[in-house]
This record gives C-alpha cells, structure tokens and sequence, in this order.
C-alpha cells in the first residue's frame, strides 16, 4: 500500500473519530448527577417536544356528530306516501310497505292476530304464485324478504339487487295488495305459530316479558298483551279473521313505501306505481283506526312472581311507564339508557355479570311505541343468588337515579350514540326499516336528523333529570320468574313485601 493511501485512510479514521466526539453526549457519572439545564428545567410537555424529533403531538378535535340524511317525501300516482333515501355507492336497493296498524289493534280476545296476518302476506302466496311458487321467486332474484308486526305497525320488506328491481316490487305490489290467504297454508301457518307459544311458556325470559307488560298496562290496555299473542288467543284466531284484519289495516291511503338504495326519483316513481298501482282499498270494510294507547293508571302490584319449580335460573325485572316515541326527552334518554344498562360495559351489566358471576347478562331497555312506552331492567340469574341479585340491582339503579351519570359516562355514551346511528344507516335494510318505524309512529322524515342533534347535546343535568324520571327504582314494578320455594326468603331479604302470584300469560292466580 502506497504511502498516500495509507495517509488517505488515517485521515479519514481521524476525522470519524472527531465526528462521533462532537455528537457524544456524556452519561452522568452518578444517578446524582443533574441534567442539562434546558432539559431538568423543563415541563413535561416541553421536554416531550425537545426530545420527540416529530415534533408535539397534534391535538385530536373533537368529531361532529353523525347527521343522518333526511328521504325525500313525495306521494305515488294512487296516493301512497313514499320516502326516498338515494345511496347510489351500490347497485341495492331496499324497499319497506308499513302501514301504521299493529298488535294494539288486535281484539281483546284474539291477541296475535296482526301477527297471523303479517305471517299470511309471507306465507300465504300472492297473485298468482302459490306461497311454494312465491318463494322461489324470491329465491330466484337473490333477494331477502320478510314481514313483521308489532305492537303499533306492520311491515313488509325486500332487498335484492337493482337490475332485480322491477321484478322485485313487482312481487311485493302482489304480496300487500293481492294476498291469496290460502286454507291450506293458513293451517300451516297457525299450527307453527301454536307451537311457538307452547315452547314460549318454558323460556323464563320470554315469559317474563310477558307477564311485564300485563303487570305495567293493565288486562285491558291494548298494549297489555305480547304482539304474538297467547296459546288461548291464537286458538280463537280463524282465517276469515286474518281476512278482515287485512281488509281494515293494509290500505294504501294509510301506507308509506320507504326505499332506500340506488335509485333516484324518477325511477322510484316508475317502480312504486307500476307495483302498488292496482292496489284499491276495499270500500265494504272500514278503515281500522290509528291508535295511540294511553298511559296506564296504577294501582300496580309492587311484586310480581311467576312460580317454575326446579327452574336453574331466576329472572329478575324492574319496569317503569316510560315516554311515548314522539316525546321530547326520547333522543337523549338513549343515552341514560345505555349508561346503566344499555351496553357490555354499563353499569349493571359490570356489577351483575363482571363483579359478582351471578348472570351471563344483565340490560336495560326502552321501548318504541306510539302510546305510552316501557322502561324495563332485567337480568336471569343463578337461582341461590336471586336475593343478592335482586338487591344489587335496585342499589344500581337508585344510586344511579340520584346521581345521574359520570363524566367518563358523558364521553362514552355520546360516542356509543354516534357509532349507534351510523350502524342503523349503513346498510340499506337497516336504513329503510328505521325509517319505515318513524313513519309508522307518526315521526316527521327528518326525525333522525333532528333527534341525533338533540341526543348529542344533551347536558349532563339534561341526563340526570331522566336518570331521576325514568330509573328510580322505588316506583318501579318488580316482576321474578323462578321456583317460589327457593326465592321467597330471598324476596323478603331484599327488604321487598310478599309478591303476587300470576301465570305465565300475567294473569293473577290469588
């Protein structure tokens, strides 16, 4: 090697060794040691941003709510009233009939019956296709289609795909406006809904449902019985019964077609009038009135039992009147809802299922109805433990009456509430049946909308006034389904007077 390279080399490594010399900085020589001024002078935060080298970490706003887009209203050629949501992302389209008629019209002795009927427009075949033919129609677009009653609506819907279209509403304009109600099918359709109700009485849960609503509104009220009826009512229910309910409830002037999906007016139009066009009230039956039930008037019982010898688990139930669909205070109790019991991580659910192992789940819910709603707390619980349960319960809700909700609680459930309303709306069956229930209930086409703004700024008092009307446990019904003999003492333990007794249809037995 040459004299220059090596002196080349020995330069270089000098001027490496210069270099790392500059850049060191030296570790103190004891933990005593203080740090550079500009460091061990500094806040937390300056001395995050003097060592991070991205620089501060940016400041996350807050994000703004979801706001829902608001149908289109527009009436069809024959009258029928149409809401149309465009979403033209995919080529889908879902479209929902709801008439405004339900279970509370039922007659007092043959509960169940706008269920039948909302079962015959399904089951029963339409035009000219039998209910064997109808289905592979429908099988044949690749389309899901169902119907539906409940206590102050009825519903049937279809989505499938919008080449599919015309076909599609085609079937549907059939379905509402031109039922077979086949015998033949009817028998059918009422020996699976018997069945049903049979094996309902052995479900604790689905019994104390039940027996819920009957201790809260009352034998006569018509939202008093559950929307399928009882065993005895369905036997007292015939076809021509199904035969006159439709005639009465499935009117055009009365419907609203809600569709949502890749279509605009124009085609909308096109579509619902070549479908529902023929669709003529009968003039002989008269129109089945809207009803909008009252609230129901006490005296109620405080404690309701329903004995199930060697049952393995109790249910346990709290239940108030709540708020009609259309009050004021309904946006933002979603909230107070889904802070006591509501979600996974609420309240009663942590205390009941996370803290003590007594239930595999405990919830809260409020109903949507027209008239007068329901407030309901429930749980099933371990037998032996139906005392402490029950106890733990009531402690929630009262603490939770007197002092509304946490901060920590604020944060989350307007977050729960925005992710809630974005996954009503993200599919188009999702979007097209949650707005066929505000039709149905009388709401205004921007009522998500509005309600969504009003549930996002509702105030932390806002809260706890409704937290306070709505979750005191002291005015609250008590309804228990589980062996009597094991949990009598328990009801007694919780400080609670000796319950009555009813069946597993809610009526009182002493």
């Amino acid at each position: 090697m040459s004299r220059a390279l090596t002196a080349l080399i020995s330069a270089a490594a000098l001027a490496a060794l210069a270099a790392a010399s500059a850049c060191h900085v030296a570790r103190p020589e004891s933990p005593s040691q203080s740090l550079p001024s500009v460091v061990a002078s500094a806040s937390p935060s300056t001395s995050a941003i003097s060592l991070d080298p991205l620089g501060p970490k940016p400041a996350v706003p807050v994000p703004p709510p979801y706001v829902p887009p608001a149908p289109v209203v527009f009436d069809a050629a024959n009258g029928i009233k149409v809401w149309l949501l465009e979403r033209h992302t995919l080529p889908l389209v879902s479209v929902t009939v709801t008439v405004p008629i339900g279970a509370s019209s039922d007659p007092r002795d043959k509960g169940g019956l706008a269920v039948a009927t909302a079962s015959m427009l399904e089951e029963g075949g339409a035009g000219a296709l039998s209910a064997i033919a109808l289905a592979r129609e429908i099988d044949t677009l690749g389309a899901t289609f169902g119907t539906h009653a409940d206590a102050d609506a009825s519903q049937a819907s279809l989505t499938l795909l919008k080449r599919n279209a015309t076909r599609g509403f085609a079937l549907l304009g059939d379905v509402v406006a031109h039922p077979r109600f086949d015998a033949a099918e009817w028998k059918r359709v009422r020996e699976l809904w018997l069945n049903d109700l049979k094996s309902r009485a052995s479900d604790p849960s689905a019994t104390a449902r039940v027996v819920q609503r009957r201790a809260l509104f009352g034998a006569d009220h018509p939202y008093a019985h559950p929307a399928d009826g009882t065993f005895a009512s369905a036997t007292r229910v015939s076809l021509e019964d199904v035969r006159r309910f439709y005639a009465s409830a499935w009117r055009p002037e009365r419907a609203t077609v809600v569709i949502a999906g890749d279509v605009d007016r124009a085609e909308a139009t096109a579509l619902v009038d070549a479908a529902f066009g023929s669709w003529k009230a009968r003039a002989d039956v008269p129109a089945a009135s809207i009803i909008t039930p009252p609230s129901p008037k006490g005296p109620w019982p405080r404690v309701v039992l329903v004995d199930r010898p060697d049952a393995p688990q109790s249910v346990i139930a709290a239940i108030r009147v709540g708020p009609s669909a259309s009050d004021a205070d309904v946006p933002a109790l979603w909230r107070v809802n889904e802070a006591i019991g509501g979600s996974f991580t609420s309240r009663l659910n942590q205390d009941l299922r996370e803290d003590h192992g007594w239930s595999y789940g405990a919830r809260t819910g409020v109903s949507r109805s027209r008239g007068a709603g329901m407030v309901t707390a429930s749980a099933a619980v371990h037998t032996e433990k139906t005392g402490e349960a029950l106890k733990a319960m009531l402690a929630d809700l009262d603490v939770f009456a007197k002092r509304g909700l946490t901060s920590d609680e604020m944060d989350k459930t307007r977050s729960q509430a925005r992710g809630e309303l974005v996954q009503a709306f993200e599919s188009l069956q999702g979007a097209s049946s949650r707005l066929a229930l505000d039709a149905a209930l009388g709401l205004p086409p921007d009522y998500e909308r509005t309600a969504s703004e009003r549930r996002d700024a509702a105030t932390r008092e806002d809260l706890a006034r409704l937290a306070a009307t709505y979750f005191d446990p002291r005015e609250a019904v008590i309804v228990i389904v589980g062996p009597r003999a094991q949990i009598a003492n328990a009801i007694t333990a919780a400080g609670l007077p000796a319950p009555e007794l009813r069946d597993a249809d809610g009526n009182v037995l002493e």
